[in-house]
């Protein structure tokens, strides 16, 4: 028979862990779920920045460059849901206001009078901006044990990483 005064500490326990079914205490559940608000609102302003973009571009590479922004947005689109969904497993709200998104974004807004040119580089910057906020992610969850974010994470690094390179090849000047 197992003490009364043990039986309350281990019933203690688990209101201080709520997710312990999953392994994580509270402490590791706010440090993932933070890093992955950051990015949630990095991806956000991106996407935002994407859309205007999208629909200001103008010039010769006008179609090119119209379609690949288009591409990119719901690409981005497709990952801050993966994200939100991924914060609601741990049981928390993920940020979802643009008040919230912009306070947080490292990535900021832009205006719609650049040339073609100038926007490519902007969502080049973006990307390494995003990069450096998922690999943050991804040290999170090797560090908690989180297999599911790493994962996912992973996942979007690959995208990032090859949009970065043809924004880059195609920004090329020289």
């Amino acid at each position: 028979m197992k003490d009364h005064t043990l039986e309350m500490k281990e019933i203690e326990d688990k209101k201080e862990k709520p997710f312990a079914k999953m392994g994580y205490t509270k402490m590791e559940t706010a440090e993932l779920v933070d890093s992955l608000n950051n990015l949630l609102a990095n991806f956000s302003v991106h996407y935002q920045k994407l859309r205007n973009f999208h629909w200001n571009v103008k010039g010769a590479d006008f179609f090119d460059i119209h379609e690949n922004f288009e591409m990119q947005y719901n690409n981005a689109k497709v990952a801050i849901d993966d994200i939100a969904e991924r914060i609601r497993v741990f049981g928390q709200t993920p940020l979802s206001t643009m008040r919230q998104y912009l306070a947080t974004s490292q990535i900021k807004e832009s205006g719609t009078d650049l040339t073609s040119l100038e926007m490519v580089r902007e969502i080049i910057k973006d990307y390494e901006i995003l990069l450096e906020f998922m690999f943050n992610v991804i040290e999170m969850a090797i560090e908690h044990g989180d297999s599911g974010t790493e994962d996912m994470v992973k996942g979007f690094v690959k995208t990032t990483e090859k949009n970065h390179w043809m924004l880059t090849s195609f920004a090329h000047q020289g």
